[in-house]
Formats: structure tokens, sequence, C-alpha cells
């Protein structure tokens, strides 16, 4: 199992953090209304679902929020939306899959394929970049919750396949189909974990500086600002050094 965690380099995030609160809000509870629509609202028997309104409990979304969310679905509201995936390439050749759930397929489309160009971007076929990634399930717990023999340990006794631990997270990789069981067991354990959900996992990280670097961070936080854009993943590391000087 890994030892140090590169997850802030694979999974975008920006810093503006009300806007980005109400946004993820939003596009968590657009997830469960479109899962509840599209199964059973009773997360019970609804696999998606339940992994949403996990999800979204683990942002802190409140509880009206998301029964909300699942009336929707069971009112006739959220109808056409559809999960897209876009593949693509970033400055720096870096890989990029950009999950979007969308009522709108042209709009989506067109605000992704802006993004990419106007950013040094491309976009690419499906399939011409999820090679290099593995889908599986994450769990993310702060640090301070367990030292990291003991979530090493933990992790293990779960079902875990893998566990990167930095001074600010651990993240716990599982096979997708047993993401749900694993995230219980390590929530009985630790509390509320910080995220849990099916993501795309880099198979190496491409190391990227300067002018390239800057013009990624660009096309990333446009392509977050999308409202169809659900997730971008991207297959970038950043030295400490220039995560310094990206933040200044």
């Amino acid at each position: 199992m890994a030892g140090h965690s590169q997850f802030a380099n694979i999974m975008h995030r920006k810093g503006k953090q009300d806007a980005k609160r109400a946004k993820m809000f939003s596009k968590l509870s657009k997830e469960i209304t479109v899962a509840a629509k599209l199964g059973t609202p009773d997360p019970a028997f609804n696999p998606r679902l339940r992994l949403a309104i996990q999800a979204a409990k683990a942002q802190s979304v409140p509880k009206d929020n998301i029964e909300r969310a699942i009336k929707k679905a069971t009112g006739g509201e959220g109808p056409g939306f559809e999960d897209i995936r876009y593949e693509g390439f970033g400055p720096g050749g870096i890989g990029i899959i950009v999950e979007v759930l969308t009522d709108n397929r042209n709009r989506a489309a067109g605000e992704v394929r802006a993004a990419f160009s106007k950013n040094g971007g491309n976009l690419g076929e499906t399939g011409s970049v999820a090679f290099m990634f593995d889908r599986v399930g994450a769990v993310d717990f702060p640090a301070g919750v367990a030292a990291e023999d003991a979530m090493l340990e933990a992790a293990i006794d779960a079902g875990a396949s893998d566990v990167e631990t930095s001074a600010e997270t651990h993240l716990i990789y599982t096979a997708g189909d047993e993401l749900a069981s694993v995230a219980a067991a390590l929530e009985a354990k630790f509390g509320e974990a910080a995220s849990v959900k099916l993501v795309w996992k880099p198979q190496n990280l491409i190391e990227i500086s300067g002018e390239p670097a800057s013009s990624l961070m660009k096309l990333l936080d446009t392509l977050d600002d999308c409202d169809d854009v659900q997730n971008v993943y991207a297959n970038y590391d950043l030295s400490t050094d220039e995560m310094k000087r990206l933040a200044g």
C-alpha cells in the first residue's frame, strides 16, 4: 500500500470556499435527484442513490436538501438528465476526464469544448484518456482521525485495496463495488468521512510546472465552473514550490 498522498493533485479543488460550497451542494443534490429517478427512491435498494446520499452527507449537505432532492424525482421533476464523460488533454499533455450530468447535451458539449480550446487543451475521443486511469472507490478522512498505522490496519481489515496518507488526509481506495461496505466499516470506527465516491484514479502522474501549470489550473477552474460538470480528474503532479507559486 502506498504511503504518500498525491490526492490534492488528482481531484482539482478551488479555494473560493463559499462559492465552491454552494456549487458543490447543487451538484450533489442533482446527483441525488437523478439517482432516485433512475432507480428507486429507497437507498436500501438503489446503490447509486445510496452513494449519492453518502457523498452529500460527507460534505455536510443538510438533511432537508437531501430530502428535497429525492422528492424532485418522485414528483416527476429532474427528467432527461444523462451522464456523459468527456476526455481530453490539457497543457503539458495532462490527461483530463470530465464527468457531466446534463439535460442539454449540446450546451454541455459546447461549454466543455470551449473550456479546453480557450485554455490550451484539446478534446479527445472517448477512451483516449480513460485507459490511463482506474475506476475505483475512494474514502477520504482528515489525517487527524487516526495515526497512519492505525488507518492502514483498519483499511486492510475493511477490505480496502490501497491507502495514501499525507499531512492533511488519509485516502483509502477500494474496488468500485466494495466502496459502500468499506466506507461503512471505516466510518463505524473513525466517524463520518470527508468524502465517499467513485473516482478516476490516475495510474501515473505527470509533473508540470511554469506556464503550462498556470494554464492547466485555469482550464480546470473553468471546467469546475460549468454547471453541468460534476467531476474533473487529471493526472498532473505539482512540486511543493510550484504549488506555492500558484497559490501566491
